[in-house]
């Protein structure tokens, strides 16, 4: 009789144990890199293609996010930024998310922030929302674009605990 209230025992903490929750893992880290479109061609003065410059620098910066878990690829309704995120979206499987170019950084990086928890996401912008786009997802001075500038690279990390960090490389 002694061996079967033990036997019972055991069974019912080894149920119970199994019934005990894990600490939830932390969401993976969330990157997102916000870039300018490539350089333009003189095709069309209010929608420009790429150049061959910029197309090139579209491949380059895809092939940098290879390895990447890309979840998202944001450009805005212009071809140039259409054409820079196409490599690096169509090299994930993704679609093209579009967003309004007029729209305020500070509510583009709400919705960014809303809609994304974890892995790689792309933001093709312009040299006047770029930068804003940077400093509204970092909540942190990012200082303006010239008009020349097509090679700088913004991340802006966010940890598990929220904390976030901003870096700047550029695409040589």
């Amino acid at each position: 009789m002694r061996s079967t209230a033990c036997t019972a025992a055991i069974a019912l903490s080894l149920a119970l144990g199994g019934c005990a929750t894990r600490p939830a893992e932390p969401p993976a880290p969330l990157t997102y890199v916000i870039v300018r479109h490539g350089e333009k061609s003189g095709d069309d003065p209010r929608d420009p293609s790429l150049s061959q410059a910029g197309h090139a620098r579209a491949g380059r910066l895809a092939a940098s996010l290879g390895a990447a878990p890309l979840r998202a690829v944001y450009a805005t309704e212009y071809r140039r930024t259409q054409q820079t995120g196409e490599p690096a979206a169509r090299a994930h499987g993704l679609t093209i998310a579009r967003y309004e170019a007029k729209q305020a950084a500070a509510e583009f990086a709400a919705t960014l922030r809303r809609d994304h928890r974890d892995g790689t996401v792309l933001v093709v912008g312009h040299s006047n929302t770029a930068p804003a786009i940077a400093a509204a997802l970092c909540a942190c001075e990012v200082a303006p674009m010239p008009e020349t500038e097509f090679d700088r690279r913004m991340l802006v990390r966010i940890d598990a605990h929220g904390r976030t960090s901003f870096e700047q490389t550029r695409d040589r």
